[in-house]
């Protein structure tokens, strides 16, 4: 343990994670404090998709570089990166016309991207159903790794092959700037010291600097996912997402159709109440990740959003997901809640206390696509 650290980050998550690899990367001691023995919130309560296709513009850069460095680490040490691309699959002819639209914003972008018939894409993807698919948008580029994993090898990477230093378990209690530094208390009693410290505190909001999150714009986000046992023979490879994916996306907010096709859509629908769309994700031992349910609270208000499970959101993911594909093995292995951080205007939220102290939350789902990417620009903002 080193006595004084260039960077201390707080938060072993992925957006932590990925800030400690860009300070390493500059040759900078770093260290990474976790309250929990490993990340266990929205880092690993997801998809597993890498997915910039998805994002707007800005994020999208973000996300391309993402990209570059999942598949960098992946040729070094296995994250269980699998390089089978992402399709978008449209149920109606509305749906379509975004697809195309999209296609040609990528095209521009120099994004490659492929559009499918729909005899392509039931073709490639066993098991989708004739009556829901009109065709789709594939991107080759794109990524899974398996998100119960995948956050944990990145770090044992960075600690076996870079020198990071990582202390679990450790709840930090206060952090203070010295004016030639910074010093981090921990909940049983250790002193850390830095020059800078990154906090990324998640959906946290009462631990750390409580009254600048309360007068923030953020929210806490409650999710629900499903796991389904692993299927027999069939083998759906990348990510699949779905009409009501490309109805929510924000790539396709940019499309020049959205705003008329998205005006057209029933408000009092389940899909609309719930914020429902619905993604397949197989993982490597032939399970399907399914999902997912979105409820909200402002971050003061986090706690309003309860801990229980709405069986009725399962049941209807699970039925809409069966208009979409017939799959060997519907059983249900696991069910779950997840959380996460978000602003209600902002892309991100950051503030710098005293020029050393940087709060870094708010990322919304954009996590594990994003973060990497993003924390290439942010940490040379900081440092």
């Amino acid at each position: 343990m080193k006595n004084h650290y260039d960077l201390l980050v707080i938060g072993g998550g992925v957006l932590g994670t990925f800030h400690a690899y860009q300070a390493l990367e500059k040759g900078l001691h770093v260290a990474v404090l976790d309250r929990n023995r490993q990340a266990r919130g929205s880092s690993v309560q997801n998809f597993g998709q890498v997915v910039p296709s998805g994002m707007n513009t800005k994020w999208q850069e973000y996300g391309r570089k993402s990209l570059e460095i999942y598949k960098s680490i992946q040729d070094q040490f296995d994250i269980s990166v699998r390089q089978n691309g992402s399709v978008y699959i449209a149920s109606n002819e509305e749906e379509m016309t975004l697809l195309e639209e999209l296609a040609v914003i990528n095209q521009g972008r120099d994004y490659p991207s492929q559009m499918l018939t729909a005899a392509e894409c039931l073709q490639r993807y066993e098991g989708l159903r004739s009556d829901y698919c009109v065709g789709g948008l594939f991107f080759p580029e794109e990524v899974t790794v398996e998100p119960r994993i995948a956050i944990h090898r990145i770090r044992q990477y960075l600690e076996e092959q870079k020198g990071l230093e990582y202390f679990p378990q450790t709840l930090v209690t206060g952090v203070e700037s010295l004016g030639i530094g910074c010093q981090v208390h921990s909940s049983d009693g250790r002193i850390f010291r830095a020059e800078q410290v990154l906090i990324c505190n998640g959906y946290d909001f009462q631990t750390l600097f409580p009254e600048i999150f309360v007068k923030s714009d953020l929210q806490a986000v409650k999710l629900q996912m499903l796991l389904l046992e692993s299927q027999p023979t069939q083998v759906i490879p990348g990510s699949i997402l779905t009409g009501l994916s490309i109805r929510r996306y924000e790539s396709f907010s940019e499309c020049p159709s959205y705003a008329e096709i998205k005006a057209k859509e029933d408000p009092e629908s389940l899909a609309k109440k719930w914020s429902v769309h619905i993604l397949f994700k197989q993982a490597a031992d032939g399970s399907i990740i399914l999902g997912d349910t979105h409820e909200y609270a402002d971050a003061t208000d986090a706690e309003t959003l309860g801990t229980t499970m709405n069986a009725e959101m399962n049941q209807y993911m699970l039925e809409e997901a069966a208009k979409i594909f017939d799959l060997q093995n519907w059983s249900v292995r696991e069910t779950w809640l997840g959380t996460y951080s978000q602003c209600r205007q902002n892309d991100i939220f950051r503030q710098t206390i005293e020029d050393r102290i940087h709060l870094l939350t708010g990322i919304g789902g954009k996590g594990m696509t994003g973060s990497a990417g993003y924390a290439a620009k942010h940490i040379d903002d900081i440092l």
